[in-house]
């Protein structure tokens, strides 16, 4: 399959692609995590973002899966700061709140 997506120069669309559902997925993932958890949950996308670093490590050979691996690292770093937002969002009532937790 890599020395298909290699041949037609498909690595950079295909990361591209990745990296779009990638974001797509930590959108709803960050504020289902503030609604249910709080911000309690934020030491998840620190382990996830460790667990993409050492896949991007890993797999360093192989530059399309390492790519993913590190967008899919700093997308769950990203969602730490989201998350903090996401509560003051909630804050500000654009956002339900969930009054069990």
């Amino acid at each position: 399959m890599m020395q298909f997506i290699e041949t037609y120069h498909l690595t950079g669309i295909l990361t591209g692609l990745a990296t779009f559902l990638i974001i797509g997925l930590f959108h709803p993932l960050v504020i289902k995590g503030e609604y249910y958890f709080g911000t309690r949950c934020w030491w998840v996308f620190v382990l996830l973002g460790i667990i993409g670093l050492a896949g991007a490590v890993v797999w360093h050979e192989n530059f399309f899966v390492s790519a993913i691996c590190g967008v899919f690292a700093f997308s769950s770093f990203w969602g730490i700061g989201e998350l903090f937002e996401q509560k003051k969002r909630v804050d500000k009532g654009w956002f339900p709140r969930r009054e069990k937790r």
